[in-house]
C-alpha cells in the first residue's frame, strides 16, 4: 500500500483539518466531538438546510460540495462507512435556520437507518426534517450494501439542484420534491478497471486480472453485473449508456445532462474520450445532451474507472443547474 497518509486511523481528522485549512471562506469544520462540515455563514436563516453524507473516500463528494447554492452541511464518515447519526443530528442542529431541513441519503442500508435515527433525534427537539433517498444505480436490484438499487451519481446531480432551491428559500415541502424528482429522472451506471485500497485493509479490497474489467460496480467496490475482458472506451460507453437509456426509458426528443465521473484513478484524457463516445450514442438516440458535468466528483479512493449518469431534463432542472454555486468542488456563477 501506497498513500500519501500518516496513520490509517488519522486520515479522515487530518483530512477535515486540510479542509478547514484550504477553505475558511466556505466552510467551518467541527473537530471537537462529532465530525462535521458546514456552510461558513450556517444557520442561514429563512433557508431550508440541506445535508449529506457518507463514507469519507468519495472526496469531493460530499464536504467539497458544501457552501452557497449546494449543500449547508455535510457528515464524513470513517472510510466508506456510514456517518454516525450523532453526527448527522449535531450538523441537522447547526443549519437549522427555521425553514426546516432536508436530508439527501444515498441508498445504503447504514446511511439510512442512521439518517432515520438522526431524524427522529431532530424532530424530538423541535427541528422539521424531511428525508430523500437517492437510488439511481441501475446496474444492480440489490446490493452487498444496500436492499434496492445503490444511490451514485445522480447524487451530485440532486445536491446541487436541490441546493439552488433551496438557496432561492423555497419551502421545505418543495425543496425536498424537486430533489424526489431529480432522483426519479436520473439513472446512473458504474465501471472498474482496478480495485482501490481501504487504508486500514492495507490491501485491495478485490482482484481484478490485468486484462480484466468489472461492469456495474459500486463505489465502495461492490461487485457489478460482470467481469469481463477489457474492451475499448466505445465498447465500454455501450455497456453502460445502452442500461440507463433503456431503464427510464430516454427517448427521442429528450433533453438530458450528462454526467461522466472518474472513480478516482482516472485521467481526464479518458473521461473526455468517454464522453465524446456517450454524444455519439445520445445523438444516436435523437436525445439532446444540454449541460455536462465530467470529472472526478464521486469517487472511489483511487479505482480507476468511470460512471456515466443521465438526468432527464426540464426547464427548472436546467435554472436551478446554472444557479450559482460556490463550493470546494463546484463552483460557477459567483
Amino acid at each position: 500500500m501506497k498513500k500519501l497518509i500518516n496513520k490509517p486511523e488519522d486520515v479522515v481528522a487530518e483530512e477535515l483539518q486540510g479542509i478547514a485549512q484550504a477553505h475558511p471562506d466556505l466552510v467551518r469544520v467541527s473537530m471537537d466531538g462529532p465530525f462535521y462540515i458546514v456552510r461558513a455563514d450556517a444557520p442561514v436563516q429563512g433557508k431550508v438546510g440541506v445535508i449529506s453524507g457518507g463514507g469519507s473516500g468519495h472526496e469531493p463528494m460530499h464536504g467539497g460540495f458544501v457552501g452557497v447554492g449546494m449543500l449547508d452541511a455535510a457528515c464524513p464518515g470513517a472510510v466508506f462507512t456510514s456517518p454516525t447519526p450523532d453526527q448527522m443530528l449535531e450538523a441537522t442542529k447547526a443549519v437549522n435556520g427555521g425553514a426546516g431541513v432536508l436530508h439527501i441519503v444515498k441508498n445504503y442500508t447504514g446511511d439510512v437507518l442512521n439518517f432515520e435515527m438522526a431524524a427522529d433525534l431532530a424532530r424530538a427537539e423541535g427541528i422539521t426534517v424531511e428525508a430523500v433517498v437517492i437510488d439511481d444505480d441501475v446496474a444492480v436490484k440489490d446490493s452487498l450494501y444496500t436492499a434496492g438499487r445503490r444511490g451514485v451519481g445522480a447524487t451530485v446531480l440532486a445536491e446541487k439542484i436541490t441546493g439552488a432551491a433551496a438557496e432561492q428559500r423555497r419551502p421545505l415541502a418543495e425543496v425536498a420534491e424537486i430533489c424526489r424528482q431529480v432522483n426519479a429522472n436520473g439513472r446512473s451506471m458504474g465501471m472498474a478497471l482496478t480495485s482501490c485500497t481501504v487504508p486500514h485493509a492495507g490491501k485491495p479490497t478485490f482482484e481484478l486480472g490485468e486484462n480484466e474489467m468489472e461492469i456495474g460496480i459500486g463505489i465502495h467496490g461492490e461487485p457489478g453485473r460482470t467481469r469481463m475482458p477489457l474492451k475499448t472506451a466505445a465498447e465500454i460507453t455501450e455497456l453502460l449508456a445502452t442500461p440507463i437509456l433503456d431503464d427510464l426509458p430516454f427517448k427521442s426528443g429528450d433533453e438530458v445532462l450528462a454526467f461522466v465521473n472518474g472513480m478516482g484513478g482516472t485521467p481526464l484524457i479518458e473521461l473526455y474520450v468517454v464522453y465524446n463516445e456517450l454524444a455519439k450514442i445520445c445523438k444516436g438516440r435523437g436525445i439532446k445532451i444540454a449541460r455536462n458535468l465530467i470529472g472526478p466528483y464521486i469517487t472511489s479512493l483511487e479505482m480507476a474507472g468511470c460512471s456515466i449518469t443521465l438526468l432527464k431534463l426540464n426547464d427548472e432542472f436546467t435554472r436551478l443547474w446554472d444557479a450559482p454555486v460556490k463550493t470546494a468542488g463546484l463552483r460557477w456563477g459567483l
